[in-house]
């Protein structure tokens, strides 16, 4: 009778999911030359090869793409029946995955991962952070970060954080030099910095103003795809930045940057935690939706 262990399953599904070997190891704990004579090993006993293997790529086989579809849903039932049956324990620990926009990921540091790590200790909270929107739950994570626009519909999404803004911003010497633009429009004589999308597209900044809506695609010497970049390079002058306010906020109050247009840019929802309906909250996962759904009640009752 052939037997199969949950670590070699497991195992597959990783490999499955980064078409990496290396990541794969990483992200379940143990080497890569063990994850590999794992998978090999497993590949001998079903008598069929689940990956092809090259030096530069690993992807699934017909059957590996059978394998890991029929034994994905089984092993998420088996993975959330052992976080029930220990959901009794008086502390919550072991590793929640956070995946989030990198400056996502600030606003939330502060205000939310430090006090969670404060008061659960035996929980270690891996964030990962990337500009482009992935599916958690076939890249394994447990949680999402994410402006509240973006986060798919068949998500649970927990509001996180006041709504928010966007700022266009230059620096005092910049205005200096050239009038500050009175609207949209104006910005055709301006030098802008520039913002790429994940997807490696140009960003076209977004303004509106009683019910009128204006979409301007800027000029300007630097394209960029951080917001801290983009503040060095307005603070020096460079150009006008589009931004939100979350990220200019601290050069504003100290002067290093001006604001124009702020009635051009209207608020929106701001940042969303989000996670799967179907899933059982384990322990660890439910305390940090808790610590979210605190604070935003926290932050309510000041305003």
């Amino acid at each position: 009778m052939m037997t199969t262990g949950l670590t070699e399953l497991e195992a597959v599904q990783a490999v499955a999911r980064h078409r990496n070997f290396r990541s794969a190891a990483t992200q379940i704990g143990i080497s890569r030359s063990a994850l590999s004579h794992m998978v090999a090993a497993l590949e001998s006993r079903l008598g069929a090869r689940l990956f092809h293997r090259t030096t530069r790529s690993v992807t699934l086989t017909e059957a590996g793409e059978r394998f890991v579809a029929e034994t994905g849903p089984a092993l998420r039932d088996i993975r959330e029946a052992m976080e029930r049956l220990t959901d009794h324990q008086a502390e919550p620990s072991g590793t929640l995955r956070i995946n989030a926009s990198s400056g996502a990921a600030r606003q939330i540091m502060a205000p939310i991962v430090l006090e969670y790590v404060r008061r659960h200790p035996l929980v270690t909270v891996d964030i990962v952070t990337e500009g482009k929107l992935v599916d958690i739950v076939l890249e394994g994570f447990d949680l999402g970060v994410r402006l509240a626009e973006t986060v798919p519909q068949d998500m649970i999404a927990v509001p996180l954080g006041p709504p928010q803004r966007f700022a266009v911003v230059g620096s005092p010497a910049y205005f200096a030099r050239r009038p500050k633009p009175l609207v949209p429009g104006d910005l055709a004589a301006h030098a802008c910095i520039r913002s790429r999308l994940p997807g490696g597209g140009i960003y076209r900044w977004e303004f509106e103003h009683r019910g009128e809506q204006v979409e301007i695609d800027g000029r300007g010497p630097l394209i960029l795809d951080d917001p801290m970049l983009m503040i060095e390079a307005a603070r020096a002058g460079v150009g006008l930045a589009y931004l939100t306010e979350w990220n200019a906020a601290d050069d504003l109050a100290a002067g290093r940057l001006v604001r124009v247009l702020e009635d051009w840019t209207p608020p929106f929802p701001g940042l969303c935690l989000y996670y799967p309906g179907r899933r059982h909250l384990a322990a660890h996962h439910r305390s940090f939706v808790d610590l979210v759904r605190e604070a935003a009640r926290q932050a309510k009752g000041a305003t």
